[in-house]
Formats: C-alpha cells, sequence, structure tokens
C-alpha cells in the first residue's frame, strides 16, 4: 500500500462536502459579543497611526459603521479625537484624528496589547460556530474519498482503512518504510474532506487578544461579493475569514510548548497553538518519534483531547480555558508504533495504518504521472531498465518518492547541458549514480 508523491494543482474540493453556515454580521453593539470599552480602545489605537474616515475604522475593525458610530461620538465627547474634514454622505465620511490627550490615550491602550486588527470574536461565539461546523459534516464514501486522493496513486486497500477513519474523527497511525508518502496521504485527508470554513482573525478571552487567522497554516479563500450599504456593512461577519479546510503539518521542531499559546511580552498578544488553528481540517505529526522531546511525553498532552475532543489552554495570566478539538490527528512515522507509545495509548489511536512500497504496477503508474507533470515523454521500457539495472541488482526497493526524485535531477541535468529535458539510459544511469549512496556502478 502506497501514496505517489504527487501534487495536482489547485484541484477543486471533494463533490459532496458541506461548507459551514456563513456567519452573520452583527448590527448591534451586543451583536458583537464584545465591551464597549474594548471596541473604544481598539479605534482609539487604530488612529494612533494616523486619522482615518468612519469608512476607513468600520473596513479595518470589520464592524458595521453603524455599531462605531456612538463609540466615535463618545470618544470624541471626552476630546480624544477630533473632525478633520469630511466631504458627503454624513459622518461616515468625516476624517477623523486623535487629540493630544487622545495620543496619550492611546499609549495606555497600546501598553496593555498592541492589537489593531478586525475586531476579535468572543470565545464562546467561536466554539459554537465550530459545533455548527461540526453538524454540518458530511460522512465520506468511497467517490468522495477517491475524488480527493486522484492526485496521488494510492492503494485501493489503503482508501478502504482511511474512510472509515476520516468518518469516526479517530486520530490515525501511518506507518511504514520512507519515501512511500505518508505526508501527502495526510494532505489528500484535508482535500478529501473537502469545504470551505471560516476562523475568526482574533479571539477575545477575558479580555485577553488571542490572534488566530495564520496566512502560513490558512489558505484563505476570496469571498464572493457581499452587497451591503456603507453604514449598515456587510451580511458576513466580516470578522471572520473564509479559507479552505486547514492541513497543519509539524516535524521535527514539534516541542510541548508549540501546544500551548505563545504569548508576546512585546506586543502583549497571545497566538493560538497550530492544533487550534487546524481544528475543522487535519493535523499531521511528521516523523513522529524524532521530535526534540520525547514520543511519551507529546502523546501523553494528547492522552485528553484525543478522548474527549476538547483542549485546555492557559493565558499568561494563568486563566484556564477549554477549546473544541474538532481535528483529525495523523501521526506519521517511519519507526514502529509499538517502540513509541504503550497499549494503552495506542487503543487512543485506533486506526492504524501500513504504508509500504509500491508494487512495480503502481511505481510505473506514478512514474507515468511524474513524467506527465513535466511533459516528458513516458515509455514503460524506463521503468524496467530502472528495475533490471538500479534496483534488482541491489535488493533496492522502489519508493513512491523515487519516481519524482530521479526526474528532477534528470531534468536538473538536461539544463545543465543544455539541450531538451528528455529520458534516455545514460541520463538515468547519471541521476541514480547521484540519487543512491554506492550506485556509481549501477548496483549499490
Amino acid at each position: 500500500m502506497t501514496a505517489a508523491v504527487a501534487r495536482a494543482a489547485h484541484a477543486e474540493d471533494a463533490p459532496g462536502a458541506h461548507r459551514t453556515p456563513k456567519p452573520q454580521a452583527p448590527q448591534t453593539l451586543a451583536e458583537t459579543g464584545l465591551a464597549v470599552d474594548h471596541i473604544e480602545q481598539l479605534i482609539v489605537k487604530m488612529l494612533f497611526g494616523g486619522e482615518a474616515t468612519g469608512q476607513m475604522l468600520a473596513e479595518r475593525t470589520c464592524l458595521a459603521y453603524s455599531i462605531l458610530e456612538p463609540l466615535i461620538e463618545r470618544i470624541r465627547a471626552e476630546h480624544h479625537l477630533e473632525v478633520r474634514g469630511g466631504s458627503g454622505a454624513g459622518s461616515v465620511m468625516y476624517r477623523y484624528a486623535l487629540t493630544d490627550l487622545g495620543r496619550d490615550r492611546a499609549k495606555q491602550y497600546l501598553d496593555i496589547n498592541q492589537y489593531v486588527g478586525p475586531a476579535p470574536v468572543p470565545l464562546a461565539v467561536y466554539v459554537s460556530g465550530m459545533k455548527a461546523l461540526a453538524k454540518s459534516r458530511s460522512d465520506i464514501d468511497r467517490h468522495r474519498l477517491h475524488q480527493g486522493f486522484s492526485h496521488l496513486v494510492v492503494g485501493e486497500p489503503v482508501l478502504e482503512r482511511l474512510g472509515p477513519a476520516m468518518n469516526a474523527g479517530k486520530a490515525v497511525f501511518l506507518y511504514g518504510p520512507p519515501g512511500n508518502g505518508k505526508t501527502v496521504l495526510g494532505e489528500g485527508m484535508g482535500r478529501a474532506l473537502g469545504g470551505d470554513m471560516y476562523v475568526p482573525y482574533a479571539l477575545d478571552v477575558d479580555g485577553q487578544i488571542v490572534t488566530f487567522f495564520d496566512p502560513i497554516n490558512h489558505d484563505r479563500v476570496d469571498e464572493e461579493a457581499d452587497a451591503t450599504s456603507v453604514v449598515a456593512g456587510p451580511q458576513i461577519d466580516r470578522r471572520w475569514v473564509r479559507i479552505r479546510r486547514p492541513v497543519a503539518i509539524v516535524g521535527g521542531e514539534l516541542t510541548l510548548e508549540m501546544l500551548d499559546l505563545t504569548f508576546n511580552p512585546l506586543s502583549k498578544l497571545h497566538e493560538a497553538p497550530i492544533q487550534l488553528k487546524a481544528n475543522g481540517g487535519v493535523f499531521l505529526v511528521d516523523d513522529f518519534g524524532r521530535q526534540r522531546i520525547r514520543p511519551q511525553d507529546l502523546l501523553n498532552r494528547w492522552i485528553v483531547p484525543l478522548e474527549s475532543r476538547v483542549d485546555y489552554l492557559t493565558l499568561n495570566t494563568g486563566r484556564k480555558f477549554q477549546v473544541p478539538f474538532d481535528v483529525l490527528i495523523v501521526f506519521a512515522t517511519n519507526l514502529d508504533p509499538a517502540s513509541l507509545a504503550d497499549e494503552a495509548f495506542l487503543r487512543r489511536i485506533p486506526y492504524k495504518i501500513a504504508v509500504t512500497d509500491p508494487t512495480i504496477e503502481e511505481f510505473t503508474q506514478i512514474f507515468e504521472m511524474n513524467c506527465r507533470s513535466r511533459r516528458l515523454r513516458f515509455d514503460p521500457v524506463i521503468v524496467t531498465y530502472l528495475q533490471r539495472r538500479h534496483y534488482e541488482p541491489a535488493q533496492r526497493p522502489m519508493r513512491a518518492c523515487h519516481p519524482r526524485d530521479l526526474l528532477e535531477q534528470v531534468d536538473a541535468l538536461c539544463r545543465y547541458r543544455g539541450i531538451e529535458p528528455n529520458i534516455t539510459r545514460e541520463l538515468l544511469d547519471r541521476a541514480c549514480e547521484t540519487y543512491f549512496v554506492g550506485d556509481a556502478d549501477g548496483r549499490g
């Protein structure tokens, strides 16, 4: 059972994937779920960077101007801001700027925290959103799973094990020799989940700001046009970002500290841990067992979340709070799972799937797929030559990553020689000499 190391560029989501209900924009201050003082502080901090119109403040806070207007008037009444001018359309187009008193107040607010992004989403609202997401999810059938893995060569036995695991929402152990696509299998699981979801730019937890949206781990999807008036604001809550189902991947750099909130003492902001950012999608722990911490310590950290589907995080104030753990955890390792965890923990990972070397037929499919992606002419004789010249004499196992890696070297060699990329026996020999250890004579 194997998976090809090949990817499809910007493929469509798997059919049948349900999308979470769109978060509705708050129409009143109470519907934001935020304290009046917190929104006022955000407005003042934004104006510390320079004057802005009411419309600009509405865009930056992602709140309707009708919500901000009374707060702006209140700040103005306290002589913390003033109107520098405007152009028709009412106060929404007034240019606001801080007074000297307002600048002093802004410095005090920035000393509390330096957050000046979209208004945060209260923790309770986020929890409700995740519950709605879980309810909207549909089961994965064979057709949908095959669509999710259409960019890979995956044996049917592997899919028959992955499908039930994804429907159960339980943790998965992918194990086997290196180079057979365990990592891209985890990515394929996220693609098979399909659909879009929404995550907040930031969370408000008892007045503490936890930044959430992460362009590295979240693939943003452009929202369709939302016809609204400038004052009333959009129908979709713009404090949330529409993204594809996340697939967060960590490797040997993973530490226990990365699984809790990170506090920046300069900005006074918390950052959500990686597994929270992966909620609603897949969290892949690659090269499990090769982290700088003991596997047992890392596994102990997951016992409660895997069992109860909730996680507990701690603010720098010492306040501990609960968040949903609606994420599919995938452990990928080249080591024997039995050597990494005891029976009690392995029981909590009910799906253990071996990812073995490809058969010659699968290897040929993978080779052809990689040739196609590089626009190289494929001939099955190429694979037969490789097998007889560079694999069988050295008793070398075929790995799913070999076609991609060897063709990369062939392409690089062709460009170095200034010739049109093509595949010949001589080029393959040169690629194998540098790729395989001790293969200068082709026999290992």
